[in-house]
């Protein structure tokens, strides 16, 4: 995930409004995948590493324009530099 992607969703999680390597909607040069979570009750959408399947965050369809994605990533999946 960039910086430049990162934005104040006021949820208290690190937000971003893409993934690092999108092309519009395309994630195929990104290093993460989405995949059902059915583990709170209700469907929501679990992102996770393409290269290890660990769980990174959540997506949701509610963040800003253009992308209008919501990626909550968990603060001890980034590597800040």
């Amino acid at each position: 995930y960039s910086s430049e992607k990162k934005y104040n969703s006021g949820t208290g999680w690190p937000s971003f409004s893409e993934a690092y390597g999108t092309c519009g909607r395309d994630e195929s040069n990104t290093n993460i995948m989405r995949q059902p979570d059915n583990s709170l009750g209700s469907t929501i959408t679990e992102v996770v590493c393409k290269q290890c399947d660990a769980h990174l965050g959540h997506v949701f369809d509610d963040g800003p324009t253009p992308s209008g994605q919501r990626f909550c990533i968990n603060s001890v999946s980034l590597n800040f530099k």
